[in-house]
């Protein structure tokens, strides 16, 4: 079907004047790098909560071996295990703000450069392009916008 002069991605979403198809392709292709950098910094927090977690139920563990007569093993668990450092002098929030503020903030703070440089700072052209490409114009389901 054919589309309708309104039928298309809005503003935001349509390539500014002058920028290429191998510009919108090395972009699409850096934001996807990105989109996959927060899901990897999603697990460094999902690490965060399940090892702070686990350090929570070492008292539970250390409490029951001590009431079941095993002091020795208990105790050792309690000073060798309990609040134990991850990786040498730091617990994970530690990692994880360190990521936060080095490696992660770089790469979205150059993500967004390239996108304001290139592109006038719009997002997701490759994608809406995409969209445009394989929608069927004219049918529900299929808009182009809400």
């Amino acid at each position: 079907m054919n589309s309708s002069p309104g039928d298309g991605p809005d503003a935001a979403h349509r390539r500014p004047a002058g920028v290429s198809d191998k510009t919108v392709e090395a972009l699409g292709k850096l934001s996807e790098a990105l989109e996959t950098v927060e899901r990897a910094r999603g697990r460094l927090y999902d690490l965060h909560q399940l090892i702070g977690h686990a350090d929570l139920m070492l008292d539970d563990a250390v409490a029951m071996l001590r009431e079941a007569g095993h002091d020795g093993t208990a105790e050792r668990i309690e000073t060798e295990l309990l609040g134990r450092n991850v990786i040498p002098g730091r617990w994970t929030f530690q990692i994880v703000e360190d990521f936060d503020d080095g490696y992660y903030t770089v790469f979205r703070d150059l993500e967004r450069d390239a996108r304001h440089k290139l592109a006038q700072g719009r997002r997701h052209l490759f994608e809406a392009e995409m969209k445009e490409r394989r929608r069927t114009h004219g049918r529900a389901g299929h808009e182009a916008t809400p």
